[in-house]
């Protein structure tokens, strides 16, 4: 029977009085933060903002318990921006939104960092619900960062992966690993590139024991990106339903797709809050639309990251998730 399962991708906004307390340190502005320099103050407000958005999430019923990432204020760039080799430089637009990071110079050699593992060993303590890892897809962070070190696309490409498959080794036990990657829609990788993403997708995947999905979002895959995304040994491909309904299903129809899937049912972006049924409605939509009738684990999560959303916005689609993961359920047996 189909195990249905409430979850995210992670990336969530700061609570409120997070927020506020962290616009009032002096000196502290967004993008000005770099690991290990943030300050007692600053660490302080990180950690209660931590605590936060993990009772948020055990409180909504969510299966899969994210971290939060409330310190990535360079997004999916973070494991990056906060490392040694790594000059942050100039502002640059973050996709096609309003939002920015900096952009994240590779000076030197990506070697062991051990942020994002801090980070889940702290989120570890607060929980003994299912913990799920998050980090941006070897493809993704090669496409947002620059390189001046190792020459040419396809070796820097093979280091990112490499350098996220040493940081995931380093993860405390965690149930799932996301792997988030809507380069491979927003600057979907040419002929060849295509199965060195693939490639080092693999890679990254191959560190760790626990399921991985990799999610792609801001669209639907193109089609001969997806088939190499099929060959790579992961456990789930995740469709931004929200965002491209029919190249999504088209995906599916025409190459198959992994033993379970996630599914990016509720926006992540918008402030409307949906409706549990109409999110349940809308994956058994999917099921009736796609060959595939039989996989082992649906995770029914918001198509993109939500730090877009006002706060009390994102506790509602929390709820709103976990809810239509109970009535899918039910309706299964």
């Amino acid at each position: 029977m189909t195990e249905y399962v409430s979850t995210t991708p992670g990336l969530f906004p700061l609570p409120d009085f997070a927020k506020a307390e962290l616009s009032a340190l002096k000196g502290h502005q967004k993008h000005d933060l770099i690991s290990g320099d943030e300050g007692e103050e600053i660490t302080t407000a990180y950690e209660k903002g931590r605590d936060a958005v993990i009772t948020a999430q055990l409180e909504a019923g969510l299966d899969l318990v994210s971290e939060g990432q409330l310190r990535w204020d360079d997004m999916l760039a973070h494991p990056l921006a906060v490392h040694d080799a790594v000059d942050t430089q100039g502002i640059v637009r973050y996709y096609d939104n309003n939002n920015f990071y900096r952009d994240p110079v590779v000076t030197g050699d990506l070697t062991f960092s051990g942020d994002v593992a801090a980070e889940l060993e702290a989120a570890s303590s607060l929980t003994d619900s299912p913990l799920q890892a998050v980090l941006p897809g070897p493809y993704s962070l090669a496409d947002l960062a620059t390189d001046q070190y190792y020459g040419d696309e396809e070796t820097f490409l093979e280091a990112i992966a490499d350098f996220l498959a040493g940081e995931v080794e380093a993860f405390p036990e965690h149930d799932t690993l996301f792997l988030l990657e809507p380069s491979l829609i927003e600057s979907a990788p040419g002929d060849g590139i295509d199965e060195l993403a693939s490639e080092a997708i693999d890679r990254v995947a191959q560190a760790t024991d626990a399921p991985v999905v990799v999610h792609p979002f801001y669209g639907a895959l193109e089609e001969k990106v997806y088939a190499h995304l099929l060959d790579a040994d992961i456990d789930a491909v995740g469709f931004d339903f929200v965002t491209e309904q029919d190249q999504s299903l088209y995906n599916i129809q025409e190459y198959g797709a992994t033993d379970d899937v996630a599914l990016g049912l509720v926006d992540g972006q918008n402030t409307l809050v949906e409706d549990p049924e109409a999110v349940r409605d809308r994956a058994e939509w999917v099921f009736d639309r796609v060959p595939v009738t039989d996989f082992e684990t649906v995770y029914l999560t918001t198509n993109t990251e939500t730090f877009y959303l006002p706060y009390a916005k994102f506790e509602a689609k929390l709820e709103a998730l976990a809810e239509a993961a109970t009535l899918a359920e039910v309706a299964a047996v």
